[in-house]
């Protein structure tokens, strides 16, 4: 692997490889792990001139980006370093670069908490959300709600196969709330208990359209049905800007093992675990049409789906090029 990526440092890997085992989740904590990892880069960086340095980065910037697709957050971080950095020396672009990434760090943790703030504002005293899978953003919201005096209830799915909902019940039950843990397959029964359903991104499209955890969009739908309202928090880092110029979002298959172990495709292929007539599928994300969304909260404010487009153009223009291309 290193050979492909001449000059990237063992942090990038290292880093890399936890962000695609998954070791590292959650589109803020893959961004700030990504800035961190193109700091420590320019850090380590033993690039003899200017040119070198660039390279190494580059370099450095394809291989974090090329371990997770669909996770928006994490080339729009590295558009943001590697935009902003600027020397005519190895030590000037060395301290560009690590202080850009510093001020996107900086920038991302204030932004979670103003998201929080916002998301808060929509949730009433005594209101039961119902989650599904575990975002930083979405908690972010009942967070705040429960800073300004606000009792709150969760109903949350476990979110197959990795149960990333107990994640998500875990931190609940540390802040006091009330949590009931139910089985996906259950979580229309449990729509008529919740007033909201408040789920994260891994990114968002121009059209309004939500890329997350496959399962989102059912529930989005049985949540229309049911009358409750879906409310999606992301950070603006979670807009997705190449769908500005119709490209298709990228969907995330993941290692059937986390569906079926070895040891239980042999048993349902009489013992032969290679039979190729059996095929798991385990796609990771799913999108939400913009029809079934209520409102997208940001850190700029909460917008309908079909206006989000707006502050997209606003953010990063109507093009962008790839990360390393900056």
């Amino acid at each position: 692997m290193a050979d492909d990526y001449p000059g990237v440092d063992t942090f990038v890997e290292d880093t890399a490889e936890d962000i695609a085992k998954m070791e590292i989740r959650g589109a803020a904590t893959i961004a700030d792990a990504a800035a961190e990892a193109l700091a420590v880069q320019a850090d380590r960086s033993d690039a003899a001139t200017p040119a070198a340095f660039r390279a190494q980065l580059r370099a450095a910037a394809r291989r974090l980006y090329e371990t997770r697709p669909t996770a928006v957050s994490l080339p729009n971080a590295l558009r943001y370093v590697l935009q902003g950095i600027d020397g005519e020396t190895v030590s000037e672009l060395q301290e560009s670069t690590i202080t850009r990434a510093e001020e996107f760090q900086v920038d991302l943790e204030q932004a979670q908490e103003r998201l929080g703030e916002v998301g808060a504002n929509r949730l009433r005293d005594g209101d039961v959300v119902m989650t599904h899978c575990h975002s930083t953003d979405a908690l972010s919201c009942v967070e705040a709600a429960l800073d300004a005096g606000k009792h709150v209830e969760a109903i949350v799915k476990e979110t197959r196969p990795r149960k990333q909902g107990h994640i998500t019940a875990r931190q609940l039950q540390e802040w006091g709330v009330p949590v009931t843990l139910v089985v996906d397959n259950a979580a229309r029964r449990y729509l008529d208990d919740a007033d909201h359903v408040l789920v994260g991104a891994d990114s968002i499209a121009a059209d309004g359209s939500v890329i997350n955890k496959i399962g989102t969009s059912g529930l989005a739908v049985n949540a229309r049905e049911r009358g409750v309202p879906v409310m999606v928090a992301a950070q603006t880092i979670k807009l997705h800007p190449d769908t500005m110029t119709g490209h298709t979002v990228a969907i995330e298959m993941r290692d059937e093992t986390e569906v079926l172990s070895e040891a239980e495709r042999a048993d349902i292929t009489g013992g032969n675990p290679a039979d190729e007539g059996l095929v798991v599928e385990n796609p990771g994300f799913d999108v939400t049409p913009p029809r079934y969304v209520d409102a997208i909260v940001t850190e700029r404010g909460q917008f309908p789906p079909e206006s989000i487009v707006t502050l997209m153009r606003e953010l990063f223009g109507d093009t962008t090029a790839e990360p390393w291309e900056a």
